[in-house]
């Protein structure tokens, strides 16, 4: 952190996450941690998440279609075991099904968040950075996407990068996403930005305007960085394919 500026950069540095900003499971209260642990690693400053051929489904018999994943966050809540509060539910009815402990790790209010990465994707596959609110109040749930990209939109000189702003439970906030073509290699370095204010979110790729939003969450947001395969798309084509995303550096600087 830049005590001057308030500018917080995780450059992942040292040998494996940082234990006090991240943990790298993905939702682990609607299953185990065991069951959503990251597939990644850590080497020259780099984080690389990726989805082995052999690893498992996540969420098997609860979630449709099936995925599988590798995310790393950097906040976590939930409620008692059999309760059905719990950040991110994907279905109606869902209930806690392995206790955890709150995690406040890196919560950002306001400012830009931009994120350098790469990814190696094919049609049944997809990379995101997200935020979401904490969810230790229900209603602060809303998500900001700072991009995400599927496969199926990409060649091999650009991609349809998503952003916007997800509502779901939130009654302050509606539902603002799109998906625009980018003229770029999504193998190589891009910066992914979004600048977020009172009046709204602005979000950039290397600098290039992206889109705006009237929308924006007024509480802390967690991050999520995460790659998703999706086994039922196989098209006989890349079964051995490994999906993945590399982060070089997330930084949140105020505005």
């Amino acid at each position: 952190m830049d005590s001057a500026t308030g500018t917080v950069t995780e450059h992942f540095e040292g040998s494996d996450l940082a234990d006090d900003r991240w943990v790298p499971h993905y939702l682990p209260h609607w299953s185990s941690r065991e069951g959503t642990r990251a597939s990644y690693d850590v080497h020259d400053s780099v984080l690389r998440l990726r989805v082995p051929v052999g690893q498992g489904l996540w969420c098997p018999d609860r979630h449709r279609p099936s995925l599988r994943t590798s995310t790393v966050a950097s906040g976590l809540y939930a409620g008692p075991l059999g309760s059905t509060l719990g950040q991110q539910p994907f279905a109606d009815g869902l209930t806690v099904t392995e206790e955890q402990p709150p995690f406040r790790g890196w919560l950002v209010s306001g400012g830009r968040v931009t994120v350098r990465a790469r990814a190696d994707l094919t049609a049944r596959s997809m990379v995101s950075v997200w935020m979401t609110g904490f969810e230790d109040e229900p209603d602060r749930c809303g998500e900001v996407c700072v991009f995400e990209v599927f496969g199926d939109t990409v060649t091999s000189s650009s991609a349809g990068v998503g952003a916007g702003v997800h509502a779901f439970r939130d009654p302050a906030l509606g539902e603002d996403f799109s998906v625009t073509p980018v003229d770029l290699d999504l193998r190589e370095w891009h910066d992914y930005s979004v600048s977020m204010t009172p009046s709204g979110c602005t979000w950039t790729v290397d600098g290039r305007a992206l889109r705006t939003s009237a929308e924006c969450p007024s509480y802390p947001l967690q991050l999520f960085v995460g790659v998703f395969d999706f086994p039922e798309r196989e098209d006989g084509t890349t079964r051995d394919h490994e999906p993945s995303l590399e982060v070089d550096w997330i930084r949140h600087e105020p505005l």
